[in-house]
């Protein structure tokens, strides 16, 4: 076995503060020192991402809670969420989910659009495949779908590509966040062999 397809570590910190309570993952392991500083340094820019997209520096009422979620781990290819919720007033508040899926060999961190053969259509690809999901699960939406943008949110879970859209941006807040899970084997023939559905497949 590859000692890049061993799982690296992945342990939690704490990041506390002044209304702030957000859990995160640590990666380490026996890989280079400066591609986990990089993939660590990514996941933390996540975190502090997140928290100004919330609005916590900027409004002194708003409370932050956060944790992850680890989706891959497996044959050199880590793939998370980070999911963070906060409250400001009102009838609710706000949660965000946002992804990463790093090459652990390289550090590399991929967009959806490098999981693909250069040229080919995924977009159209794709968002067929959720406008189907749509309709099979008659889902309530906020808008006509129309199509998935280039760099979409998404994760990889064991051998599936997962889709996924912010509240409010397909769906009713009381929906929750629309998930669309597409097995690698529906779309084999535009994978990049290289990239990360490449090796899990």
């Amino acid at each position: 076995m590859n000692i890049q397809d061993i799982p690296v570590i992945v342990t939690t910190q704490r990041l506390v503060g002044p209304r702030l309570d957000v859990v995160y993952p640590v990666v380490s392991g026996n890989i280079n020192y400066w591609i986990l500083q990089k993939i660590n340094s990514e996941i933390l820019n996540m975190v502090y991402f997140l928290l100004k997209k919330q609005g916590y520096f900027e409004n002194p009422f708003t409370t932050v809670t956060g944790t992850y979620e680890l989706k891959n781990n497996q044959r050199g290819i880590l793939s998370l969420s980070i999911i963070n919720y906060a409250f400001a007033g009102g009838a609710h508040g706000m949660t965000y989910i946002k992804s990463l899926t790093f090459d652990v060999a390289t550090g590399r961190t991929y967009m959806l659009s490098d999981l693909f053969i250069r040229g080919s259509d995924y977009i159209s690809r794709l968002s067929e495949i959720i406008r189907r999901q749509i309709a099979e699960r008659d889902l309530p939406l906020i808008n006509e779908f129309q199509s998935i943008n280039p760099e979409q949110d998404y994760y990889i879970a064991d051998k599936a590509l997962v889709i996924y859209f912010q509240l409010y941006d397909l769906t009713p807040y009381a929906y929750g966040f629309p998930y669309f899970p597409i097995s690698v084997y529906e779309i084999q023939d535009i994978i990049d062999e290289n990239g990360p559905l490449g090796k899990l497949g």
